[in-house]
C-alpha cells in the first residue's frame, strides 16, 4: 500500500538533545508534525512522536521517513569532552555512520523525503587567528575540520540525487533550557555566576554564535524554500572576540566581574575540573554567511548583547513558572 505524503511532517534524526528539542518546539508552533529519531527518548515531554534507532543499522524505524515532507539530521556525539582516542573515534563515527544509514533508509522506502537538511560545523574552517571566514574560505586542519569534511562527504554520498540537500555549518548556539539542557551556554553561564566568566587566554579568539530562534528559522527555511541548496554558514552576522562575548554574557546575567584565566590554567583545569577539551575555549573562529546575506535572510538577533539578554530573560521566566 502506498503511503500518502503528509505535507507538514518533519523527521529530526538525533533530535533528543538541546538543538532537536528546540527545533521540534519551533516546528510544532509553526504547524508541523514532528517525529524525533534518537537512541533514547527525550528527557522531557513534548508535541512529537519518538521513534528509537541506534544511528548505525537499518531497521523498522525507516518507516517514519516514508511520506515525510522533510528530514533533518542532527545526530552526532558531543564535542564537549576530553579528546581521548575513543572519544575522537566516536565523534567521527556517530556523524558518518548516522548519515550513511539515513542514506540506506531513504533508498528502502517508497516515498523518501524530498529535502534533507544536514547539520554541519563551522569548526570545519579550523582556527584562523583573526580572519573572517565565509562559505568560500579555505578549510582548516586538525580533528574538527577532518570530522567536518568526512561528515559532509558522507552526506553527499548518502543523499538521493532527487533530494534537495542543504548543509548548515553551525557555530555556537545560544538558547534556553527547555527540558533538554541549554547546550554549552548552560556551563558558561554557571562559570560566569561563579565569577569565572572573564578573558580566557588572549581573549582575541573568535567567538561565532547564533541565537536558537535564528537557527530554527534557518532550518525551517531550508526545509520549505526550494531555492536553498548546498552549503550555508549558520552563524550570526556579527561574530565577536571571546572577551567581548563574555562581557556581554556578564551583563545579561547581572554579574559585575569575571576573573581572567591564563592559557596554562585552562589547559590544566578544563580536563580535570570540567572534563572537557581546553582547545574549545582557547581557540575560535570568526565566521559569517555571505550566501545568507546575498539571499536576503534577516537575523532577528544579529548582535550578541540583545541575543544573550533575550536568552537570560527567557531563562528567568522559565524559573518563575
Amino acid at each position: 500500500m502506498t503511503t500518502t505524503p503528509n505535507p507538514r511532517r518533519i523527521v529530526i534524526a538525533g533530535g533528543s538533545g538541546f538543538l532537536g528539542i528546540s527545533l521540534a518546539h519551533f516546528l510544532h508552533e509553526n504547524n508541523f508534525h514532528v517525529t524525533l529519531l534518537s537512541r533514547s527518548a527525550p528527557k522531557c515531554d513534548g508535541p512529537w512522536k519518538h521513534v528509537a534507532w541506534d544511528g548505525r543499522t537499518l531497521g523498522n524505524w525507516k518507516a517514519c521517513l516514508d511520506g515525510a515532507t522533510g528530514m533533518v539530521n542532527l545526530a552526532g556525539r558531543t564535542v564537549d569532552c576530553i579528546k581521548t582516542p575513543d572519544h575522537q573515534d566516536e565523534i567521527l563515527r556517530s556523524r558518518v555512520e548516522s548519515t550513511r544509514v539515513l542514506g540506506l533508509a531513504v533508498r528502502a522506502i517508497d516515498q523518501p523525503p524530498p529535502v534533507w537538511v544536514q547539520m554541519g560545523t563551522a569548526h570545519i574552517y579550523g582556527d584562523p587567528p583573526e580572519a573572517s571566514c565565509t562559505e568560500d574560505s579555505s578549510l582548516g586542519v586538525g580533528l574538527a575540520p577532518w570530522v567536518g569534511k568526512a561528515w559532509e562527504e558522507e552526506f553527499e554520498r548518502a543523499r538521493l540525487d532527487s533530494q534537495r540537500g542543504v548543509v548548515l555549518r553551525t557555530s555556537f548556539v545560544i538558547g534556553c533550557n527547555r527540558g533538554a539542557g541549554g547546550g554549552a551556554l548552560d556551563r558558561l553561564s554557571l562559570l560566569t555566576r561563579l565569577g569565572l566568566g572573564g578573558r580566557i587566554g588572549s581573549g582575541k579568539q573568535g567567538f561565532s554564535w547564533i541565537h536558537e530562534l535564528d537557527l530554527n528559522r534557518l532550518f525551517e527555511q531550508s526545509l520549505t524554500q526550494d531555492s536553498m541548496r548546498g552549503i550555508y554558514i549558520a552563524s550570526a552576522p556579527n561574530p565577536v572576540s571571546q572577551v567581548e562575548f563574555m562581557r556581554a554574557l556578564r551583563e545579561a546575567l547581572g554579574v559585575r566581574f569575571g576573573l581572567p584565566a591564563f592559557a596554562w590554567m585552562v589547559r590544566l583545569g578544563a580536563p580535570l575540573l570540567l572534563r572537557t577539551d581546553p582547545d574549545l575555549a582557547l581557540y575560535g573562529r570568526y565566521v559569517r554567511s555571505a550566501r545568507l546575506q546575498d539571499e536576503g535572510f534577516t537575523f532577528q538577533f544579529p548582535e550578541v548583547g540583545p541575543a544573550l539578554e533575550n536568552i537570560a530573560q527567557a531563562a528567568r521566566h522559565t524559573l518563575r513558572q
